[in-house]
C-alpha cells in the first residue's frame, strides 16, 4: 500500500505541475500534506505513554521546509548577488567570449562538464549552480547550444563527483558502512564519476542540444538582454578578473575542507576550517565581489545587492517545499518498505545496489540519505556475494546520481537558477542524471568481469 500511495502522490504532483499549471511551492505543500494523509500520519504532533513523540503532519512540514532553507537560504542569496556582479560588470560576458576562442561553440559543453566536475568535488551542488548559471546563461545565448544541456551537463558532473569522490560526505558514508579501503576505493570512484559525466553530461547533452536546435527551442533572456543595453559602450571587466570572483569561495571551501589533511589541530587550521564554510566563504567572495566590479557598474551595490534578494525569494520558497514533501516521504515510512520489499527480490549483487539507492533516492529525494542507507543494508550481503566490496560500493554510489525528481530540493535549484521549464529539467537533470549512473553499472559490471586481476578489488 505505501509503494502504491508513493507513486500515486509522484504522479498528482507531476500532474498539478505539468497539466494544471498549480505554482510548484503551493503543489508541493499540498501533495506532501495529503501523502501524509493517506499514509495515516496524525494531523498533530502526539505524545506516546512511553514519552515518545510522533510528530504530526503540519510539524513535519515545518521542520523539514526550515532545514532545508537554513542548509541553502543564506549560500543561495550570497550566490546570487555573486553571480549578479560578475554580470553586471560585463565580466561574464568576457568569460564566455573566451570560452568560444578556446573551444569553439561546438565544444563549449566540454569546458561546462568539466568546471562542474572540478568544483563538485569542494563545493555542494547547489552552490555550483548558483555561482555557474549566470555565465552558462550568457554562453547559451551567445552560442545558441540548449540552455538544458548545459544545464544537465553542469549538474551532472557535479552530481557524479558529490556521490563519488572523496572527500564529499556520501562516499565517506559508503565506504564506513562497507568498511572498505578508501585509498583502494578513490581511484576507482574518480574514474567511474569520470566515465558518468562524459556520457550522461556531455554525450547525452549533446543529444539534447541536437533535438532542440532541430524542434528550434528557445529560450527567455530577455533579462540578459536588457542589461546588455544598459551596459553598451561603457567599459567591462576582463574575464580573469570576473573569474577571481568565482575563485574566491571556492578556493576557501577548497582550503576548509582539505587544510586539516595537512595542518595539525591549531589556530591555522581553526581559522582556514572557518573560512572555508560555505557560507562564509560565499559571503567574502560577494564582498570581494563587490569591491573589484564597482568601477564597472552601472548601478549601485546596494541596488544589486537588494535585487538580488529579491530575486531569491520564489527560489527559497519552491525549495523549502521540496524538502518539506520529502521529509514527509521519511517520516511516513515510504522509503522503508520501498527497501524491504526490493530486499525480497533475487537480482545480481551489483544490480541490488543500484537499484536500492536509486528507489531511495527518488523516494527521498537525497543523494546522501539513499547512499548512507543503501550501503548499511547491503553491508552484510555485499561481504559474502563473492563481487568485489569496492566494486558494489560505486554501484551504491551511481544508485544515488539520477533520477531527481521534484521531492529533491536540487531540481528546483536548477530549474530556477537556470531559467528552464519543467520538461527541460526532466530532460536535461533529471534523465542526464540517470544516464550516468547506469553508465556507471554497467562500468563497474565489466570491471567486476576482471576483479581477479585488477589491484586492491578483491
Amino acid at each position: 500500500m505505501m509503494i502504491l500511495i508513493f507513486i500515486i502522490s509522484i504522479a498528482v504532483l507531476l500532474l498539478c505541475i505539468m497539466k494544471f499549471k498549480l505554482n510548484p511551492f503551493v503543489a508541493l505543500l499540498v501533495v506532501a500534506a495529503l501523502t501524509g494523509l493517506a499514509t495515516g500520519m496524525p494531523l498533530a504532533t502526539k505524545t506516546l505513554e512511553d514519552g515518545s513523540q510522533v510528530l504530526g503532519i503540519g510539524t513535519v512540514i515545518q521542520n523539514n521546509f526550515g532545514s532545508t532553507l537554513g542548509s541553502i537560504g543564506m549560500v543561495t542569496g550570497l550566490g546570487v548577488m555573486l553571480g549578479m556582479f560578475m554580470y553586471e560588470s560585463g565580466g561574464i560576458n568576457n568569460i564566455c567570449n573566451a570560452i568560444l576562442k578556446v573551444l569553439g561553440e561546438e565544444k563549449s559543453q566540454y569546458a561546462v562538464a568539466c568546471a562542474g566536475f572540478i568544483t563538485g568535488i569542494p563545493v555542494f551542488g547547489d552552490v555550483v549552480y548558483i555561482m555557474f548559471a549566470p555565465m552558462l546563461r550568457a554562453l547559451s545565448k551567445k552560442t545558441g547550444y540548449s540552455m538544458a544541456a548545459y544545464a544537465g551537463a553542469i549538474s551532472v558532473a557535479t552530481t557524479c563527483t558529490f556521490a563519488l569522490v572523496l572527500p564529499t560526505a556520501p562516499p565517506l558514508a559508503v565506504a564506513a558502512n562497507m568498511e572498505i579501503n578508501v585509498g583502494l576505493f578513490f581511484p576507482y570512484a574518480l574514474i567511474s564519476a569520470f566515465v558518468g559525466m562524459l556520457v550522461g553530461g556531455i554525450v547525452y547533452g549533446g543529444f539534447i542540444n541536437k533535438i532542440d536546435r532541430k524542434n528550434g527551442k528557445t529560450w527567455d533572456f530577455s533579462d540578459l538582454e536588457e542589461e546588455e543595453k544598459e551596459e553598451a559602450g561603457g567599459k567591462s571587466m576582463s574575464g580573469m578578473m570576473a573569474l577571481s570572483i568565482l575563485l574566491v569561495p571556492i578556493v576557501l571551501i577548497l582550503l576548509g575542507s582539505f587544510s586539516s589533511f595537512f595542518l595539525k589541530e591549531g589556530t591555522v587550521l581553526t581559522v582556514l576550517t572557518f573560512l572555508g564554510d560555505k557560507n562564509i566563504a560565499m559571503l567574502l567572495g560577494v564582498l570581494y565581489g563587490a569591491f573589484i566590479s564597482r568601477p564597472y557598474l552601472k548601478r549601485s551595490i546596494t541596488t544589486i545587492m537588494s535585487e538580488g534578494a529579491d530575486a531569491v525569494g520564489s527560489i527559497l520558497l519552491i525549495t523549502g517545499a521540496g524538502g518539506a514533501y520529502g521529509g514527509i516521504l521519511k517520516a511516513c515510512g515510504i522509503s522503508d518498505v520501498v527497501t524491504s520489499t526490493l530486499m525480497g527480490f533475487h537480482m545480481p549483487m551489483l544490480l541490488m545496489c543500484f537499484v536500492i539507492a536509486q528507489v531511495l533516492r527518488i523516494a527521498t529525494g537525497s543523494t546522501t540519505t539513499a547512499l548512507t542507507v543503501t550501503s548499511s543494508i547491503v553491508a552484510t550481503a555485499v561481504a559474502t556475494s563473492g563481487v568485489s566490496p569496492i566494486l558494489c560500493a560505486i554501484a551504491v554510489c551511481a544508485g544515488g546520481i539520477g533520477l531527481s525528481l521534484p521531492n529533491d530540493s536540487g531540481f528546483w535549484a536548477i530549474n530556477r537558477f537556470f531559467h528552464i521549464d519543467f520538461r527541460d529539467t526532466i530532460v536535461g537533470w533529471s534523465l542526464g542524471g540517470f544516464v550516468a549512473g547506469v553508465t556507471i553499472l554497467i562500468f563497474v559490471a565489466i570491471l567486476s568481469i576482471f576483479q581477479g586481476v585488477l589491484p586492491g578489488l578483491m
